[in-house]
Protein backbone atom coordinates (compact mmCIF):
# COMPACT_ATOMS: atom_id res chain seq x y z
CA UNK A 1 0.00 0.00 0.00
CA UNK A 2 2.04 3.43 1.26
CA UNK A 3 5.72 3.93 0.03
CA UNK A 4 5.08 0.74 -2.65
CA UNK A 5 8.67 -1.54 -3.35
CA UNK A 6 9.76 -1.14 -6.55
CA UNK A 7 10.07 -4.47 -7.93
CA UNK A 8 14.27 -4.53 -9.29
CA UNK A 9 12.58 -4.62 -13.11
CA UNK A 10 13.84 -2.11 -15.82
CA UNK A 11 11.07 0.13 -16.98
CA UNK A 12 10.48 0.23 -20.44
CA UNK A 13 10.75 3.62 -21.29
CA UNK A 14 11.19 6.22 -18.04
CA UNK A 15 12.37 9.74 -19.34
CA UNK A 16 16.04 9.86 -18.48
CA UNK A 17 16.38 13.78 -18.48
CA UNK A 18 18.27 15.51 -16.21
CA UNK A 19 16.47 14.99 -12.58
CA UNK A 20 14.68 17.80 -11.17
CA UNK A 21 15.11 18.17 -7.38
CA UNK A 22 12.52 21.20 -5.62
CA UNK A 23 11.18 21.15 -2.20
CA UNK A 24 7.92 19.23 -1.50
CA UNK A 25 5.48 21.40 0.18
CA UNK A 26 3.34 19.71 2.85
CA UNK A 27 -0.37 20.93 2.75
CA UNK A 28 -2.32 22.91 5.12
CA UNK A 29 -3.06 21.24 8.20
CA UNK A 30 -5.96 22.37 10.43
CA UNK A 31 -5.29 24.09 13.74
CA UNK A 32 -5.86 21.42 16.80
CA UNK A 33 -7.99 23.36 19.78
CA UNK A 34 -6.25 23.16 22.73
CA UNK A 35 -8.12 21.29 25.96
CA UNK A 36 -7.97 22.03 29.84
CA UNK A 37 -5.36 19.90 31.25
CA UNK A 38 -3.47 17.12 29.68
CA UNK A 39 -3.58 13.63 28.51
CA UNK A 40 -2.23 10.62 29.84
CA UNK A 41 1.17 9.22 28.09
CA UNK A 42 0.45 7.06 24.93
CA UNK A 43 0.57 3.44 25.07
CA UNK A 44 1.25 1.64 21.56
CA UNK A 45 1.30 -1.91 20.19
CA UNK A 46 5.01 -2.32 19.46
CA UNK A 47 5.65 -4.81 16.38
CA UNK A 48 9.38 -5.91 17.64
CA UNK A 49 7.93 -6.53 21.92
CA UNK A 50 4.86 -7.95 20.18
CA UNK A 51 3.16 -5.49 23.51
CA UNK A 52 1.70 -3.01 24.07
CA UNK A 53 4.12 -0.31 26.17
CA UNK A 54 4.12 3.20 27.02
CA UNK A 55 5.43 5.31 24.31
CA UNK A 56 8.42 7.06 26.18
CA UNK A 57 8.63 10.47 24.14
CA UNK A 58 10.73 13.05 25.56
CA UNK A 59 9.28 16.88 25.07
CA UNK A 60 9.41 16.86 21.31
CA UNK A 61 8.26 13.89 20.00
CA UNK A 62 9.60 12.27 16.98
CA UNK A 63 7.80 9.84 14.20
CA UNK A 64 8.66 8.74 10.45
CA UNK A 65 5.79 7.30 8.38
CA UNK A 66 6.09 6.40 5.19
CA UNK A 67 4.72 8.22 2.43
CA UNK A 68 2.80 6.99 -0.90
CA UNK A 69 4.31 6.36 -4.36
CA UNK A 70 2.48 9.27 -6.05
CA UNK A 71 1.31 6.86 -8.84
CA UNK A 72 -1.96 6.11 -8.01
CA UNK A 73 -5.07 8.03 -6.50
CA UNK A 74 -5.29 7.67 -2.44
CA UNK A 75 -7.67 4.95 -1.39
CA UNK A 76 -9.10 4.46 1.94
CA UNK A 77 -6.40 1.74 2.96
CA UNK A 78 -3.78 4.95 2.61
CA UNK A 79 -5.77 7.10 4.69
CA UNK A 80 -6.48 4.43 7.42
CA UNK A 81 -2.47 4.40 7.71
CA UNK A 82 -2.40 7.92 7.70
CA UNK A 83 -5.34 8.60 10.63
CA UNK A 84 -3.68 6.18 13.08
CA UNK A 85 -0.15 8.42 12.74
CA UNK A 86 -2.08 11.92 12.93
CA UNK A 87 -4.16 10.23 16.24
CA UNK A 88 -0.58 9.94 17.94
CA UNK A 89 -0.04 13.59 16.72
CA UNK A 90 -3.00 14.67 18.18
CA UNK A 91 -2.21 13.06 21.48
CA UNK A 92 1.02 14.08 21.89
CA UNK A 93 0.05 17.86 21.10
CA UNK A 94 -2.58 16.66 23.78
CA UNK A 95 -0.16 15.70 26.13
CA UNK A 96 2.04 18.76 25.83
CA UNK A 97 5.01 17.15 23.75
CA UNK A 98 6.13 19.17 20.71
CA UNK A 99 5.85 16.61 17.69
CA UNK A 100 8.83 16.42 14.87
CA UNK A 101 7.00 14.09 12.29
CA UNK A 102 8.68 13.21 9.17
CA UNK A 103 7.03 11.64 5.97
CA UNK A 104 8.32 10.83 2.72
CA UNK A 105 7.39 10.48 -1.19
CA UNK A 106 8.84 7.73 -3.31
CA UNK A 107 9.06 9.64 -6.36
CA UNK A 108 11.39 7.68 -7.72
CA UNK A 109 9.72 3.92 -8.42
CA UNK A 110 9.43 1.52 -10.87
CA UNK A 111 5.73 0.87 -10.29
CA UNK A 112 5.82 4.95 -10.68
CA UNK A 113 7.87 4.52 -13.89
CA UNK A 114 5.68 1.58 -15.64
CA UNK A 115 2.53 3.61 -14.79
CA UNK A 116 3.47 7.13 -17.02
CA UNK A 117 4.49 4.51 -19.58
CA UNK A 118 1.69 2.96 -20.11
CA UNK A 119 -0.29 5.93 -19.65
CA UNK A 120 1.96 7.79 -21.85
CA UNK A 121 3.28 10.55 -19.56
CA UNK A 122 6.30 12.38 -17.94
CA UNK A 123 6.81 10.32 -14.73
CA UNK A 124 7.36 13.46 -12.87
CA UNK A 125 4.31 14.92 -14.03
CA UNK A 126 2.64 12.14 -13.28
CA UNK A 127 4.10 12.12 -9.73
CA UNK A 128 3.19 15.81 -8.93
CA UNK A 129 -0.57 15.35 -10.23
CA UNK A 130 -0.86 12.64 -7.82
CA UNK A 131 1.02 13.80 -5.13
CA UNK A 132 -0.88 17.11 -5.45
CA UNK A 133 -4.29 14.68 -5.49
CA UNK A 134 -2.76 13.06 -1.76
CA UNK A 135 -2.16 16.36 -0.55
CA UNK A 136 -6.09 17.61 -1.02
CA UNK A 137 -7.29 14.22 0.35
CA UNK A 138 -5.31 14.57 3.36
CA UNK A 139 -6.45 18.22 3.93
CA UNK A 140 -10.04 17.07 3.18
CA UNK A 141 -9.58 14.80 6.25
CA UNK A 142 -8.05 16.84 8.35
CA UNK A 143 -4.41 15.12 8.84
CA UNK A 144 -2.50 17.01 10.48
CA UNK A 145 0.55 17.54 8.20
CA UNK A 146 4.38 16.70 8.45
CA UNK A 147 7.36 19.05 9.44
CA UNK A 148 9.21 17.70 7.02
CA UNK A 149 7.71 16.24 3.80
CA UNK A 150 10.74 14.69 1.86
CA UNK A 151 10.66 13.49 -2.02
CA UNK A 152 12.98 10.65 -2.19
CA UNK A 153 14.34 12.90 -5.15
CA UNK A 154 15.20 15.38 -2.57
CA UNK A 155 17.19 13.05 -0.29
CA UNK A 156 19.68 11.94 -3.34
CA UNK A 157 23.11 13.22 -1.20
CA UNK A 158 21.55 11.59 1.86
CA UNK A 159 21.08 7.98 0.14
CA UNK A 160 24.97 8.43 -1.65
CA UNK A 161 26.40 9.21 1.61
CA UNK A 162 24.53 6.32 3.25
CA UNK A 163 25.58 3.79 0.20
CA UNK A 164 29.20 5.32 0.49
CA UNK A 165 29.80 4.51 4.16
CA UNK A 166 28.01 0.90 3.85
CA UNK A 167 30.82 -0.09 1.03
CA UNK A 168 33.23 1.20 3.46
CA UNK A 169 32.57 -0.94 6.57
CA UNK A 170 31.44 -3.82 4.37
CA UNK A 171 28.06 -3.98 4.97
CA UNK A 172 26.72 -3.47 1.53
CA UNK A 173 28.61 -4.50 -2.09
CA UNK A 174 28.56 -4.05 -5.30
CA UNK A 175 27.56 -7.38 -7.42
CA UNK A 176 29.55 -8.69 -9.82
CA UNK A 177 28.02 -7.63 -12.78
CA UNK A 178 29.46 -5.74 -15.14
CA UNK A 179 26.60 -4.55 -17.25
CA UNK A 180 24.14 -3.77 -14.02
CA UNK A 181 26.80 -3.21 -10.75
CA UNK A 182 24.22 -2.59 -8.36
CA UNK A 183 24.94 -2.31 -4.65
CA UNK A 184 23.33 -4.66 -2.29
CA UNK A 185 23.10 -4.43 1.84
CA UNK A 186 24.40 -7.42 3.21
CA UNK A 187 21.19 -8.86 5.31
CA UNK A 188 23.77 -10.08 8.38
CA UNK A 189 25.70 -7.16 8.69
CA UNK A 190 23.71 -6.38 12.08
CA UNK A 191 23.52 -9.16 14.47
CA UNK A 192 20.39 -8.33 15.10
CA UNK A 193 18.47 -8.57 12.06
CA UNK A 194 14.71 -9.48 12.06
CA UNK A 195 13.66 -8.35 15.36
CA UNK A 196 11.52 -5.87 14.01
CA UNK A 197 9.51 -8.40 12.19
CA UNK A 198 10.13 -11.71 14.57
CA UNK A 199 9.66 -13.33 11.21
CA UNK A 200 11.61 -16.95 10.52
CA UNK A 201 13.97 -16.88 7.44
CA UNK A 202 11.23 -18.79 5.38
CA UNK A 203 8.66 -16.09 5.99
CA UNK A 204 11.29 -13.35 5.15
CA UNK A 205 12.39 -15.13 1.62
CA UNK A 206 8.35 -15.45 0.78
CA UNK A 207 7.83 -11.96 1.93
CA UNK A 208 10.73 -10.40 0.11
CA UNK A 209 10.12 -11.77 -3.41
CA UNK A 210 6.74 -10.72 -3.27
CA UNK A 211 7.13 -7.48 -1.81
CA UNK A 212 9.64 -5.98 -4.05
CA UNK A 213 12.82 -7.58 -3.21
CA UNK A 214 14.95 -9.87 -6.20
CA UNK A 215 16.51 -13.03 -3.56
CA UNK A 216 16.85 -14.72 -7.77
CA UNK A 217 19.42 -12.19 -8.50
CA UNK A 218 22.56 -13.85 -9.45
CA UNK A 219 25.87 -12.04 -8.22
CA UNK A 220 23.90 -11.80 -4.55
CA UNK A 221 25.77 -12.99 -1.19
CA UNK A 222 22.03 -14.06 0.31
CA UNK A 223 19.02 -14.40 -1.39
CA UNK A 224 17.64 -11.49 1.13
CA UNK A 225 20.36 -9.29 0.72
CA UNK A 226 18.56 -5.69 -0.20
CA UNK A 227 19.15 -3.23 -2.74
CA UNK A 228 20.22 -0.56 -1.76
CA UNK A 229 21.87 1.45 -5.47
CA UNK A 230 20.40 -0.02 -8.76
CA UNK A 231 22.90 1.11 -11.35
CA UNK A 232 21.97 3.07 -14.37
CA UNK A 233 19.60 1.30 -17.21
CA UNK A 234 18.93 2.78 -20.40
CA UNK A 235 15.34 5.18 -20.10
CA UNK A 236 15.62 5.63 -16.48
CA UNK A 237 16.60 8.39 -14.43
CA UNK A 238 19.82 8.33 -12.68
CA UNK A 239 21.91 9.94 -10.40
CA UNK A 240 25.79 10.40 -10.38
CA UNK A 241 27.51 8.84 -7.09
CA UNK A 242 31.00 7.83 -6.48
CA UNK A 243 30.34 4.15 -6.92
CA UNK A 244 28.60 4.94 -9.98
CA UNK A 245 25.49 6.35 -11.35
CA UNK A 246 22.09 5.32 -10.43
CA UNK A 247 18.69 5.54 -8.32
CA UNK A 248 18.49 4.64 -4.76
CA UNK A 249 16.46 1.37 -3.53
CA UNK A 250 13.12 1.62 -2.03
CA UNK A 251 14.73 0.94 2.00
CA UNK A 252 18.15 3.14 2.24
CA UNK A 253 15.77 6.20 0.71
CA UNK A 254 13.37 5.88 4.18
CA UNK A 255 16.42 5.44 6.50
CA UNK A 256 18.37 8.19 4.99
CA UNK A 257 15.61 10.56 5.32
CA UNK A 258 14.84 9.46 8.54
CA UNK A 259 18.49 9.85 9.92
CA UNK A 260 18.82 13.42 8.03
CA UNK A 261 15.92 15.22 9.45
CA UNK A 262 15.15 12.86 12.81
CA UNK A 263 18.46 11.41 14.02
CA UNK A 264 18.88 8.59 15.76
CA UNK A 265 16.42 6.92 18.48
CA UNK A 266 13.18 8.30 16.62
CA UNK A 267 10.26 7.49 18.75
CA UNK A 268 7.97 5.83 16.16
CA UNK A 269 8.67 4.30 12.91
CA UNK A 270 4.98 4.05 11.44
CA UNK A 271 2.97 2.14 8.25
CA UNK A 272 0.98 0.15 6.99
CA UNK A 273 1.70 -3.57 8.05
CA UNK A 274 2.30 -4.78 4.28
CA UNK A 275 5.68 -2.99 5.30
CA UNK A 276 6.77 -4.81 8.82
CA UNK A 277 8.96 -6.68 6.01
CA UNK A 278 10.80 -6.37 4.17
CA UNK A 279 10.42 -2.93 4.28
CA UNK A 280 10.72 -1.41 7.99
CA UNK A 281 12.90 -4.39 8.71
CA UNK A 282 15.68 -3.34 6.36
CA UNK A 283 15.27 0.47 6.83
CA UNK A 284 15.94 -0.06 10.44
CA UNK A 285 18.85 -2.59 9.46
CA UNK A 286 20.59 0.69 7.31
CA UNK A 287 20.24 2.85 9.82
CA UNK A 288 21.60 0.60 12.66
CA UNK A 289 24.42 -0.09 10.49
CA UNK A 290 25.39 2.82 10.51
CA UNK A 291 25.08 4.77 13.41
CA UNK A 292 25.81 1.49 15.59
CA UNK A 293 22.61 1.40 17.34
CA UNK A 294 20.82 -1.60 19.04
CA UNK A 295 17.22 0.03 17.49
CA UNK A 296 16.42 2.40 15.04
CA UNK A 297 12.96 3.24 16.71
CA UNK A 298 11.94 2.51 20.01
CA UNK A 299 8.64 1.71 18.61
CA UNK A 300 7.63 0.14 15.43
CA UNK A 301 3.55 1.03 14.85
CA UNK A 302 2.02 -0.71 11.68
CA UNK A 303 -1.93 0.21 10.96
CA UNK A 304 -3.95 -3.01 9.83
CA UNK A 305 -5.22 -3.65 6.10
CA UNK A 306 -8.89 -1.87 4.75
CA UNK A 307 -10.40 -4.37 2.31
CA UNK A 308 -13.32 -4.58 -0.28
CA UNK A 309 -14.81 -7.12 -1.88
CA UNK A 310 -12.70 -9.99 0.60
CA UNK A 311 -9.66 -8.49 0.03
CA UNK A 312 -6.95 -6.13 1.38
CA UNK A 313 -7.28 -2.80 -0.97
CA UNK A 314 -4.25 -2.43 -3.08
CA UNK A 315 -3.51 -0.86 -6.68
CA UNK A 316 -2.43 -4.12 -7.77
CA UNK A 317 -5.76 -5.80 -7.63
CA UNK A 318 -7.33 -2.57 -8.67
CA UNK A 319 -10.20 -2.97 -5.88
CA UNK A 320 -9.66 0.52 -4.78
CA UNK A 321 -12.42 2.80 -3.12
CA UNK A 322 -10.69 6.42 -3.69
CA UNK A 323 -11.20 9.36 -1.27
CA UNK A 324 -11.15 11.60 -3.82
CA UNK A 325 -13.82 9.64 -5.66
CA UNK A 326 -16.24 9.45 -2.26
CA UNK A 327 -15.62 13.17 -2.02
CA UNK A 328 -16.60 13.91 -6.00
CA UNK A 329 -19.95 11.59 -5.01
CA UNK A 330 -20.53 13.96 -2.52
CA UNK A 331 -19.57 12.17 0.51
CA UNK A 332 -18.80 14.13 3.44
CA UNK A 333 -15.08 13.83 4.17
CA UNK A 334 -15.45 13.63 8.05
CA UNK A 335 -17.86 11.21 7.48
CA UNK A 336 -15.10 9.25 5.56
CA UNK A 337 -12.66 9.74 8.69
CA UNK A 338 -15.37 8.78 11.35
CA UNK A 339 -15.74 5.10 9.33
CA UNK A 340 -12.20 4.51 9.37
CA UNK A 341 -11.83 5.28 13.07
CA UNK A 342 -14.92 2.82 14.25
CA UNK A 343 -12.58 -0.16 13.75
CA UNK A 344 -9.06 -0.52 15.75
CA UNK A 345 -6.74 0.65 13.92
CA UNK A 346 -4.33 -2.61 14.15
CA UNK A 347 -7.07 -4.26 13.00
CA UNK A 348 -7.64 -5.85 9.39
CA UNK A 349 -11.50 -4.61 8.46
CA UNK A 350 -13.26 -4.12 5.67
CA UNK A 351 -15.00 -0.83 4.22
CA UNK A 352 -18.94 -1.24 3.01
CA UNK A 353 -21.73 1.25 1.97
CA UNK A 354 -22.89 -0.04 5.84
CA UNK A 355 -19.66 1.61 7.44
CA UNK A 356 -20.37 4.55 5.58
CA UNK A 357 -24.05 4.97 6.28
CA UNK A 358 -23.27 4.21 10.53
CA UNK A 359 -20.32 6.79 10.19
CA UNK A 360 -23.33 9.60 8.88
CA UNK A 361 -25.85 8.70 11.40
CA UNK A 362 -22.77 8.69 13.94
CA UNK A 363 -21.79 12.21 13.01
CA UNK A 364 -25.36 14.19 12.72
CA UNK A 365 -25.94 12.65 16.47
CA UNK A 366 -23.16 14.10 17.68
CA UNK A 367 -23.74 17.27 15.58
CA UNK A 368 -27.01 17.65 17.24
CA UNK A 369 -25.72 16.84 20.70
CA UNK A 370 -23.58 19.29 20.79
CA UNK A 371 -25.97 21.66 18.87
CA UNK A 372 -27.75 21.88 22.38
CA UNK A 373 -28.21 24.93 24.41
CA UNK A 374 -27.10 22.68 27.52
CA UNK A 375 -25.78 18.89 27.91
CA UNK A 376 -25.00 16.36 30.74
CA UNK A 377 -21.45 17.40 32.22
CA UNK A 378 -18.71 16.63 29.78
CA UNK A 379 -15.73 15.70 32.39
CA UNK A 380 -15.95 11.93 32.73
CA UNK A 381 -16.45 11.20 29.06
CA UNK A 382 -13.54 13.36 27.66
CA UNK A 383 -11.69 12.17 30.14
CA UNK A 384 -12.77 8.62 28.90
CA UNK A 385 -12.10 9.44 25.14
CA UNK A 386 -8.57 10.58 26.41
CA UNK A 387 -8.01 7.17 28.45
CA UNK A 388 -9.24 4.88 25.85
CA UNK A 389 -6.93 6.50 22.62
CA UNK A 390 -3.77 6.98 25.09
CA UNK A 391 -4.44 2.82 25.31
CA UNK A 392 -3.33 1.91 22.32
CA UNK A 393 -5.73 3.92 19.69
CA UNK A 394 -8.81 2.42 21.35
CA UNK A 395 -11.24 4.54 19.14
CA UNK A 396 -14.01 1.48 18.83
CA UNK A 397 -14.66 2.66 22.75
CA UNK A 398 -13.33 6.23 22.55
CA UNK A 399 -16.87 6.09 20.17
CA UNK A 400 -18.52 4.25 22.40
CA UNK A 401 -17.94 6.90 25.07
CA UNK A 402 -19.03 9.53 23.09
CA UNK A 403 -22.53 7.85 21.73
CA UNK A 404 -22.92 7.60 25.18
CA UNK A 405 -22.98 11.07 26.20
CA UNK A 406 -24.75 12.09 22.78
CA UNK A 407 -27.49 9.77 23.55
CA UNK A 408 -27.65 11.12 27.32
CA UNK A 409 -27.70 14.93 25.85
CA UNK A 410 -30.48 14.02 23.05
CA UNK A 411 -33.10 11.86 25.04
CA UNK A 412 -32.37 13.55 29.50
CA UNK A 413 -31.06 16.94 28.34
CA UNK A 414 -28.63 18.23 31.09
CA UNK A 415 -28.11 21.71 32.86
CA UNK A 416 -24.36 22.21 31.92
CA UNK A 417 -24.36 24.98 29.06
CA UNK A 418 -20.58 24.46 28.64
CA UNK A 419 -21.27 20.71 28.24
CA UNK A 420 -21.73 20.42 24.07
CA UNK A 421 -18.87 22.86 23.47
CA UNK A 422 -16.58 20.87 25.94
CA UNK A 423 -17.59 17.94 23.83
CA UNK A 424 -16.74 19.39 20.24
CA UNK A 425 -13.79 21.02 21.32
CA UNK A 426 -12.33 17.27 22.79
CA UNK A 427 -13.93 16.29 19.75
CA UNK A 428 -11.93 17.90 17.09
CA UNK A 429 -8.71 18.00 19.53
CA UNK A 430 -8.39 14.18 19.74
CA UNK A 431 -10.18 12.69 17.25
CA UNK A 432 -10.15 15.64 14.50
CA UNK A 433 -13.49 15.25 13.70
CA UNK A 434 -15.14 18.91 13.24
CA UNK A 435 -18.60 19.33 14.54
Amino acid sequence: MCCSPGSGRSSEAAPTEPPRVEGMQSWQGPSVPVLPGSGPQLRLYDTADRQVRPVAAGDTATMYVCGITPYDATHLGHAATYLTFDLVHRLWLDAGHRVNYVQNITDVDDPLFERAVRDGVNWRELADRETALFSEDMRALRVLSPHDYVAATEAIGEVVELVEKMLASGAAYIVDDPSHPDVYYRADATAQFGYESGYDRDTMLRLFGERGGDPDRPGKSDELDALMWRAQRPDEPSWPAPFGPGRPGWHVECAAIALSRIGTGLDIQGGGSDLIFPHHEFSAAHAECVTGERRFARHYVHAGMIGWDGHKMSKSRGNLVLVSRLRAEGVEPTAIRLGLLAGHYRADRSWSDAVLDEATVRLQRWRDATALPAGPDATDVVARVRRYLADDLDTPKALAALDGWATDALEYGGHDSEAPRTVATAVEALLGIKL
